[in-house]
């Protein structure tokens, strides 16, 4: 059987594409309200896996789903990293001087600000729920005031035609997407070269001077190479936090065990959420590929 995956907003959305690039055609795929039903689909067993955005390369950390990571017991097994274009789409035979609201998701309406007020400086910008719907909207509602941003995939989906392709502020667009799953991915230490693999952990220390440089150093001295930190409130301890962090390795290679070792004597928390293969960087784009308005 295709493995059911559930992830946020509606179909089109980019973290559907997420799934599809990670799993391929053969899959199931769920399409969820919020962030929370996907982390609570995947614990309840109602799917098999589930896959969310982590970072944006231009808007930064997805700071609920560091949160729902904390709360739930789930694993992380993959990663994808998927180049983000937006386009700007309206119903047939509108033209940009009829636009006078402009929606989307938030994060897409910010990637596109100096785009939008060059284009349409006196057009409304209206955040809505996810960008895929804001294109569902547009086609539900047959607005002929209204422009929608979203990808490529929701267009086709929804049948609305492309009127500026290639709006966002900054082509070097990426986000980064995790898979989770309730059981942790099994690799044997023999089987895998340490360097292909990331690994994510959690932890948690005591509020005293140089506790972080000491955490720190567990993986520095080793020679262990960080791609990410994340700090975020340690929930009923106000000014205490927890700290996320991505290190390339695998948890169950040499090193990797020397430093949560070593991690583990100063920390009061410590949780490995997942050893897994390392994206691959989606290429830049060639001149002349996006068409810019």
């Amino acid at each position: 059987m295709n493995p059911k995956v559930a992830f946020q907003g509606e179909p089109g959305a980019y973290s559907e594409q997420a799934a599809l690039d990670f799993f391929g055609s053969a899959v199931e795929l769920l399409p969820r309200p919020t962030f929370d039903d996907v982390f609570d689909d995947v614990s309840a067993g109602r799917c098999d896996f589930g896959i969310v955005p982590m970072e944006n390369s231009l808007g930064g950390s997805v700071h609920r789903n560091y949160d729902l990571l904390m709360r739930h017991s789930l694993h992380i097994v993959g990663e994808v990293i998927v180049r983000v274009q937006w386009y700007l789409y309206a119903l047939p035979g509108v033209q940009l001087a009829d636009i006078r609201r402009v929606v989307s998701h938030w994060q897409a309406l910010a990637q596109c600000e100096r785009t939008l007020a060059r284009l349409l400086p006196h057009a409304e910008r209206e955040p809505v729920y996810d960008t895929a719907g804001s294109v569902k909207m547009l086609a539900l509602e047959e607005r002929r005031d209204t422009a929608a941003i979203a990808g490529r995939r929701a267009g086709e989906l929804y049948g609305v035609p492309v009127l500026r392709e290639g709006i966002e502020d900054d082509d070097a667009n990426y986000t980064r997407f995790v898979v989770l799953a309730r059981e942790p991915s099994m690799q044997h230490q023999a089987l895998f070269d340490d360097q292909a693999y990331k690994t994510s952990i959690v932890f948690a220390m005591r509020n005293v001077p140089g506790a972080l440089f000491r955490a720190l150093a567990a993986f520095a001295l080793r020679d262990i190479d960080l791609t990410k930190i994340e700090s975020r409130p340690l929930q009923g301890s106000p000014w205490e936090y927890v700290f996320y962090l991505d290190f390339v390795g695998h948890a169950q290679a040499l090193r990797g065990q020397r430093a949560l070792s070593h991690l583990s004597e100063i920390t009061t928390v410590l949780r490995v959420l997942g050893s897994y293969p390392r994206a691959t960087m989606p290429a830049r784009p060639e001149a002349g590929e996006v068409i810019k308005p």
